[in-house]
């Protein structure tokens, strides 16, 4: 049994310009001790449909699913209460911002040892004691001093660690990591991928990797759903989605990462996706990458279905198995 299933999940939000859905009939499942990365482009519903998991959606938004289950537990038939009880513990999150994610006025070591006193039941002498502990083995040197610290005091990625350390604070079975390496530099990213990779293999975590780097994906994930227009459009393992890529749009996506030599383009230059992304108040009728693609024939402006072409690999695209180059 996947730890994390979920069926059917939508976002819709309700504005004065209208109500839109920014998230779409997204299915997808993990395994225990291996990561899913959500990877597409900025705005693609990415990080709603991890903050859906938790129930962090802003207030205009709300998210509607057949079925979400963590292990043995329907995560749709709960109340807040209960959902509280699992935020922390059993699924962990680390945000894209650690900077505006962290309290500003409340210590680093203060922050993290809440879930601790929260979710179990220790004293304030034995959850500062653990914090300490943690932001060691999340790597953080002179671990007593930065507990007593506030974010603003700590480098970028000592914010983003000291959120690590908060995340897996109560060895939850779930880790989302929205953008975890945004705004660091490349030894900063190596390290902090080292860290999630080490903290994955020793505390057996599931992890929801979103980012839009597939450089990391390569790395981290065991499996990958690419995202487009708040659809799943390609899902499958990751060595096969790097080798036999069948949706255009991941396609196009593997195109443009930057290469050693010329360009495979043959123009010295990065590969773009002309065009852009569809608002989601005004998408097309059809296939939502059709716009874009120099593929799209008249078949394409009829709605597509995830459709499992080969054994794990989904592709929501009619001309998938025509083996388009």
């Amino acid at each position: 049994m996947p730890l994390l299933t979920v069926d059917n999940l939508s976002v819709r939000f309700h504005l004065p310009r209208g109500a839109f859905a920014a998230v779409d009939g997204v299915s997808f499942h993990i395994e225990a001790g291996q990561t899913l990365a959500l990877v597409g482009e900025s705005g693609c519903g990415k990080t709603l449909t991890a903050l859906s998991l938790l129930r962090l959606l802003p207030p205009q938004a709300q998210a509607e699913a057949r079925s979400i289950r963590l292990g043995s537990r329907e995560l749709t038939d709960l109340g807040e209460k209960e959902m509280r009880a699992i935020r922390g513990k059993d699924i962990g999150m680390v945000f894209q911002e650690p900077l505006t994610a962290l309290n500003p006025v409340w210590t680093v070591g203060e922050q993290a040892a809440e879930g601790l006193r929260l979710h179990e039941k220790m004293s304030r002498r034995a959850a500062a004691a653990r914090v300490v502990e943690l932001l060691r083995d999340v790597g953080l040197p002179d671990a007593g001093q930065l507990a007593r610290s506030y974010p603003h005091q700590l480098s970028g990625g000592q914010r983003q660690r000291a959120m690590i350390a908060q995340a897996i604070a109560c060895r939850p079975a779930l880790l989302i990591a929205d953008e975890p390496t945004t705004a660091l530099d490349v030894s900063l990213q190596a390290q902090i991928i080292d860290l999630l990779l080490r903290l994955q293999a020793e505390l057996k975590l599931a992890i929801l990797l979103i980012t839009h780097d597939l450089g990391i994906v390569a790395e981290m994930a065991h499996r990958v759903a690419v995202m487009y227009a708040g659809q799943v459009v390609e899902q499958a393992d990751c060595r096969t989605l790097f080798a036999q890529p069948l949706h255009p749009y991941t396609r196009a996506l593997l195109a443009s990462l930057p290469q050693l030599g010329p360009a495979a383009n043959g123009t010295g230059k990065l590969a773009a996706i002309a065009g852009t992304v569809p608002d989601p108040a005004q998408l097309p009728p059809g296939c939502r990458f059709a716009p874009r693609c120099a593929q799209a024939i008249e078949a394409c402006n009829r709605p597509q279905e995830l459709l499992e072409l080969k054994p794990g690999h989904q592709v929501r695209c009619g001309r998938a198995g025509e083996g388009l180059a």
